[in-house]
């Protein structure tokens, strides 16, 4: 299942916390089409009916199936730039 970084969790936090319904809000990560391999990242104010949800520290992920799927054995991290955009990074899990 994919895991949050503490620096992910935060930004997610901080981007959900201005959103209509801030309990229910996460980011949602989508796949683009069948075949294409692309993901999307979106803000949603609750979980599809067949998503699945990963929740760390108050901060939730949505992942429609083949995006739960693709990122089963990943991490989501986050960063910011100097002017305070947020981006975030998937990578590997450690192993442990």
């Amino acid at each position: 299942m994919l895991t949050l970084t503490a620096n992910a969790a935060q930004a997610i936090r901080d981007l959900t916390a201005s959103a209509p319904e801030p309990a229910q809000s996460g980011i949602r990560i989508a796949s683009q089409g069948e075949g294409t391999g692309a993901l999307t990242l979106s803000l949603a104010t609750q979980p599809e009916p067949a998503d699945e949800v990963v929740e760390t520290d108050g901060a939730r992920v949505y992942l429609d199936p083949v995006a739960a799927s693709v990122l089963d054995d990943k991490s989501l991290d986050a960063g910011a730039d100097d002017q305070g955009s947020v981006s975030f990074l998937v990578t590997d899990q450690p192993t442990t």
